[in-house]
């Protein structure tokens, strides 16, 4: 149990109104007790339960700091942290766990967290940490992508080219995000399969395919150079056009 001093809460903080925090735990009672502080501070927190769909959400870039718990069903918090690290979101991340070692911690930071909270511990303490992570430079974040013609807000969630707006559905963000990290690179399908579409197995379909020829529609007008590029029978390849 988690222990509290509600009566005494901290100011609230400046950025707290425009800080979106996505809290990664498994425990329901601890998880609520967080919401409840974290909100009351005037903070907008989402929740994930499990380590898979906590990916999926953290992936999508729309949040200003994550909470992740160190064990989680599924993949686990570390798992999770590295895996977004892979793809380059620089969120700061507040790692809780059970596990006090030495060593456990020094695991958490080098797996990509920028600070570790033994359980249990005081929600005063917890909004402490979550509030000096938030101070931190916003250039160190990023929060749009660039690659030659194109732009994509990560806040926002909308793409750019040459002026020109482009309203993206989810999956078109997150498949387009994922080319974006990483241009002139040959992507499999199997790929996108796993990172974006998080299967556990490549299928026999061509969703891939349907969300890629959609996305080119709306990326790529008429006499306008084709950024994405198919490579035969192996994938595709976001060109950077200047």
């Amino acid at each position: 149990m988690l222990t509290t001093e509600q009566a005494r809460l901290a100011p609230l903080p400046t950025q707290a109104s425009r800080s979106r925090l996505l809290l990664i735990e498994d425990d329901a009672e601890i998880a609520a007790e967080i919401i409840a502080d974290l909100s009351q501070r005037g903070y907008d927190v989402s929740h994930a339960a499990a380590g898979d769909t906590a990916l999926v959400a953290a992936s999508d870039g729309q949040f200003d700091l994550l909470i992740v718990d160190r064990m989680l069903p599924g993949l686990d918090g570390l798992t999770v942290i590295e895996r977004l690290r892979e793809e380059n979101i620089k969120v700061p991340v507040l790692v809780l766990s059970a596990l006090t070692a030495v060593d456990e911690r020094v695991r958490g930071l080098k797996a990509g967290g920028d600070d570790y909270l033994t359980k249990p511990f005081d929600l005063s303490e917890l909004a402490a940490r979550v509030e000096a992570l938030l101070r931190r430079p916003l250039e160190t974040r990023d929060t749009q992508l660039r690659v030659g013609q194109l732009t994509l807000d990560l806040i926002e969630r909308e793409a750019e080219r040459a002026g020109r707006r482009i309203e993206l559905l989810p999956r078109e963000f997150r498949l387009l995000q994922y080319l974006m990290r990483r241009p002139n690179q040959v992507i499999t399908r199997a790929m996108l399969l796993e990172d974006v579409w998080h299967y556990r197995f490549v299928p026999q379909t061509n969703l891939v395919d349907v969300h890629i020829g959609k996305l080119r529609r709306k990326i790529d007008l008429p006499g306008e150079p084709t950024l994405i590029e198919s490579i035969r029978g192996t994938g595709f390849l976001f060109r950077e056009i200047e």
